[in-house]
């Protein structure tokens, strides 16, 4: 029986704050209302830009942009630390039209990551920049820097605790989580944000940014960064994803999407359900979720993981967020 999608849009967005939810049975009513909110907000901006005539890269970025500057995800303010408890942090973003992409590894002062991948997009020859020579980049581009106080809360130290007391058990301590009534498994150590679009011309983009791993080791890098596996875009589909990074690279979990569809003809949710279900949680399960966004406006936000902080809208500029349940 074929798969098709339930949700559909003209210009708009679906973004994934990630898959690292805090168990439903911990989740306040407060905190829930706060990343709903959040989620909220992300999208409203994501879709101010797109009704004034914005590209889906631009749309893209102000949704990322918001989620990044909020501490309650692993992104910007508010991402993980690594073992060393530092800051370093990922991102990508891709134009679907002509499949020009930039991204950022291994970045500790840029206040917004997902805005030092646009700045590899459009200024730079190459496509992704790492560590002190991206960061040299984006200074010399005036690109806003901040020190790096700026990216540690408390709740993120608590998690890089955690996850060291907890390191010999392969723990399930993904950012945005505590450990007890968890499931063990090494994905939920991290967290990512991410958003795809449509913008009026039909023209797609996909972005993705991440704090990574909590306790990560020094030096890795995951999937956000990397075009194909955490983030993809061309003009069939959009698509950004959020678990464990070392099983999207090794599955090239975003690129199968659009070669899905691509070589064999099957609708977006199809590949969507192939690879989330059929290929990722055949072998790792509870290994992550993406959004993702067709040529025709059609959406997916599908996830194998108990929860993922998400949200859609169209453009008549109504949100649409959720944290639990729903399509995997």
């Amino acid at each position: 029986m074929s798969i098709t999608s339930e949700i559909r849009v003209r210009s708009g967005l679906a973004i994934h704050g990630g898959v690292g939810t805090i168990s439903e049975s911990r989740m306040s009513a407060e905190l829930q209302a706060a990343y709903e909110e959040a989620l909220a907000v992300s999208l409203l901006a994501g879709h101010e830009v797109l009704t004034g005539g914005g590209s889906a890269v631009d749309g893209v970025v102000a949704a990322i942009c918001v989620m990044e500057d909020s501490p309650l995800f692993n992104a910007g303010c508010g991402s993980n630390l690594d073992e060393r408890g530092v800051v370093t942090m990922d991102a990508s973003l891709m134009r679907g039209e002509d499949r020009a992409a930039g991204a950022v590894a291994g970045v500790q002062t840029p206040r917004n990551p997902i805005r030092a991948a646009q700045l590899v997009l459009e200024r730079s020859e190459h496509v992704l920049l790492i560590a002190e020579g991206a960061e040299a980049f984006c200074r010399d581009a005036g690109l806003p820097i901040e020190a790096a106080g700026y990216f540690v809360t408390e709740r993120r130290l608590g998690d890089l605790e955690r996850a060291r007391q907890r390191k010999d058990e392969r723990p399930n301590v993904l950012g945005d989580a505590t450990p007890e009534g968890m499931s063990e498994h090494p994905s939920f150590r991290a967290g990512t944000v991410g958003a795809v679009a449509r913008d009026s011309t039909g023209s797609l983009a996909a972005g993705t940014s991440t704090g990574g791993m909590a306790n990560k080791a020094w030096g890795r890098v995951g999937d956000s960064p990397v075009i194909g596996a955490g983030t993809y875009a061309s003009r069939r589909c959009a698509v950004s994803g959020t678990g464990w990074g070392e099983r999207f690279i090794e599955h090239a979990v975003a690129y199968q999407i659009h070669a899905r569809m691509d070589l064999t003809g099957v609708s977006l949710a199809e590949a969507v359900h192939a690879v989330v279900w059929d290929e990722l949680a055949a072998r790792v399960p509870k290994s992550g979720g993406l959004v993702a966004m067709d040529a025709e406006g059609n959406v997916e936000l599908a996830f194998n993981t108990p929860g993922m902080y998400r949200g859609w809208i169209g453009e008549n500029g109504q949100p649409h967020v959720d944290i639990y349940g729903g399509r995997g």
